[in-house]
């Protein structure tokens, strides 16, 4: 693999930049690539090298990115409201793989980066998407799960602030604020399910603090037959840290499965 790499990139209607780490697999093929959408309070590190084992094993280029408010990106535009997630969709991450000149993505979401993935791919045509513990309507489980961290939010913020700095405290708050908002409560991008015609690979964890398996059944009842779960015993909300080895093996699997078919002559 060759060194990383990490650049700032300009969003001239926002008027703010995003931090992007790229990963260049030596020998790699010149598409797709692969792109991690991190979670709700998530960063570059805090995807750790699971990017990279993943890029190496798929031999896929691969880029990582922080959306504005996190880590080393640009404050926050603007405060947040329950568009949020579709706007980052919709408007943010297509003008990102613009710029980056990205035309064949595998959206590789984290819980809301996960459901970013969902939207954006139920408008636009990813090669691929993963998600894990994504989000498709608001459950009780998710409104306790941010409760309690709303509770711990003295301890959490030391922690969080080793990746987000002094946006730490803006983010924790946009976060929590949103989704504990009344106005929130009715949320759901289910509707957007049926449009999504790439292959689709849902995974949770069975024992995710912020979510449960209806999340899945739901979103790949939604997408049809393009879709397929994959629920992990005895995990919880990061799967890919929980059970890397596990998370591993099934994304490339998956992502091998996709090209393969994607080649394959027309019967």
């Amino acid at each position: 693999m060759k060194d990383k790499e990490r650049i700032s990139v300009h969003l001239p209607a926002e008027h703010h930049h995003l931090q992007v780490k790229q990963v260049s697999v030596s020998g790699s093929a010149s598409s797709p690539t692969l792109i991690f959408l991190h979670d709700a309070l998530g960063s570059i590190a805090q995807w750790g090298s699971f990017p990279e084992k993943l890029a190496n094993r798929c031999r896929l280029n691969a880029f990582i990115y922080e959306r504005a408010g996190h880590g080393n990106s640009s404050f926050l535009p603007r405060v947040r409201n329950k568009e949020y997630l579709h706007r980052e969709a919709l408007e943010i991450l297509p003008e990102l793989l613009q710029q980056l000149r990205i035309q064949r993505p595998i959206l590789i979401g984290h819980s809301d980066g996960g459901t970013i993935a969902l939207i954006y791919a139920a408008y636009q045509q990813p090669t691929a998407i993963i998600t894990e513990a994504a989000h498709a309507f608001v459950e009780e489980i998710t409104l306790d799960g941010i409760r309690d961290a709303l509770s711990r939010k003295a301890f959490l913020l030391p922690k969080l602030a080793r990746f987000h700095g002094d946006k730490t405290e803006a983010l924790f708050d946009a976060w929590a604020d949103t989704w504990l908002d009344g106005h929130f409560q009715d949320w759901s991008m289910e509707s957007l399910l049926p449009r999504i015609t790439c292959p689709a690979l849902i995974i949770q964890g069975s024992e995710d603090q912020y979510g449960t398996m209806e999340q899945v059944r739901r979103i790949v009842n939604g997408i049809g037959p393009g879709a397929e779960a994959f629920e992990i015993k005895q995990c919880g909300h990061i799967p890919h840290r929980q059970a890397e080895g596990i998370v591993l093996e099934k994304m490339a699997v998956f992502i091998e499965k996709t090209l393969r078919a994607s080649t394959s002559p027309a019967k």
